[in-house]
């Protein structure tokens, strides 16, 4: 026997929106069999209500956003229409209204998560969000509710398709960037102007989410450091697969110490994986998302990361979730809207690092580089040359050395009159 109908009312009518649609009347009767819930859609808030929508009839759209959230026959709002505003202050009023909301806004979470969480905290309703981390992939509930009593030390992952496709066409098909920057584009992975993608920011976005959540304290997108895959070459790709590494772009976020000296480290960067490690077969557009804790160990959640309907299944499952606990007339907490992080500078990071330099193919020259390496402290694992005529290139693999030591040693190499160029710096992972 089903519970009285509960009325969606739908913010955006994009690919996620759109698949929403979709899946609600897909898996209704089994929803309902399962949940006793009757899900319906009682309206849509688009840009233009003149163009047709599948599965959508002509009166439930409308342009006006703010009517949905007001309209009392509306018990849970979802937001898929993406960026800070109007979405923001369309979220409160919900909450406000006594609504709960579920958002797939990685954006609008890593910059005004804590208020945010305030909000429906103040209001005694659930905000859900586990399709703003990584699509699919069931990785906010994990960390918001299975380890929440867990000492989780750090999060590890590829958390964008699209860069993750670029990569893996580079490393496989022999495309170079630009290339497989294009396809990407083709197949809609990519946007017309794909920054926010291949220059980190979305998996910044997503890293300061995950970090909340796992750290128990305020990250926002400020915090993340960024670095994209827009400088990978090919050589870079050639030389990994040649010293047994893939090179993934990574979103990285790791606690150190504990109580008032704890400091939260979050970064996104090109990295070079062991191709043993499990993050170095993921492939294609798939994500991955690697926990370590102290008690639990590793684990490892996979799956899609983007698309339609992998992100709008993620959706339905919390507007599930939201629906029952409405029911109930409870909701769930959010961890991570407290105290603003501690945070780490990356200078004071520590990692190994691949470094591919050109020098001058003359006696002495090794040692000279290698000299630098020593003034600054940073301790050299593997050395590989090979010569490009008159000149040679030397591929270095550090041991752990910290960022701003290792950048120092840049900074002096590019000054050497026997270094010709420093081609590529990249950070390795698993030393």
């Amino acid at each position: 026997m089903t519970s009285s109908p509960v009325t969606i009312g739908l913010l955006g009518c994009g690919s996620v929106g759109g698949a929403l649609v979709e899946l609600i009347a897909e898996r209704a009767d089994a929803i309902a069999d399962t949940t006793g819930l009757r899900l319906g859609i009682g309206s849509v808030a688009v840009r233009s209500a003149a163009k047709s929508r599948s599965g959508l009839s002509d009166d439930l759209l409308t342009t006006d956003a703010r009517a949905v959230v007001n309209d009392p026959t509306i018990d849970v709002i979802v937001e898929v229409i993406g960026g800070i505003e109007p979405a923001r202050e369309l979220i409160l009023e919900a909450m406000k209204n006594g609504k709960p909301v579920i958002t797939a806004n990685k954006e609008l979470l890593a910059n005004c998560g804590a208020e945010l969480y305030g909000a429906a905290a103040a209001a005694g309703v659930d905000l859900l969000f586990e399709a703003a981390a990584a699509g699919a992939i069931p990785i906010v509930r994990p960390l918001r509710e299975s380890l929440l009593g867990e000492d989780v030390r750090r999060i590890m992952g590829i958390v964008n398709g699209t860069t993750n496709y670029i990569l893996t066409k580079m490393a496989e098909e022999g495309a170079d960037y630009g290339e497989a920057l294009g396809e990407a584009q083709r197949l809609g992975y990519a946007e017309r102007d794909p920054t926010a993608d291949v220059e980190g920011f979305d998996a910044g976005a997503k890293a300061a989410i995950m970090a909340s959540l796992a750290f128990g304290a305020r990250v926002v997108a400020g915090d993340v450091y960024h670095e994209g895959i827009s400088e990978v070459s090919q050589a870079d790709i050639a030389f990994a697969h040649r010293l047994g590494y893939e090179i993934k772009l990574l979103a990285i976020a790791e606690v150190f110490g504990t109580g008032t000296d704890r400091e939260i480290g979050v970064r996104v960067h090109p990295s070079m994986v062991p191709a043993d490690h499990p993050l170095a077969a993921v492939r294609d557009s798939y994500n991955a998302v690697f926990v370590e804790g102290a008690a639990a160990g590793q684990l490892m959640f996979y799956g899609r990361g983007a698309g339609g309907r992998p992100t709008a299944s993620a959706v339905l499952g919390d507007l599930i979730d939201a629906a029952l606990n409405l029911g109930q007339r409870s909701h769930r907490r959010v961890p991570g809207g407290g105290q603003p992080a501690k945070i780490r500078p990356i200078d004071e990071l520590e990692s190994a690092y691949y470094l591919n330099l050109e020098v001058d193919d003359s006696p002495g020259v090794l040692a000279e580089v290698a000299g630098v390496f020593g003034r600054h402290g940073v301790s050299i694992r593997s050395m590989e040359q090979e010569g490009l005529g008159r000149e040679a290139r030397l591929v270095f693999i550090t041991h752990l050395a910290r960022e701003r030591d290792l950048q120092a040693t840049v900074s002096e190499l590019r000054s050497l009159g026997v270094v010709t160029g420093v081609r590529s710096l990249m950070r390795v992972i698993g030393e």
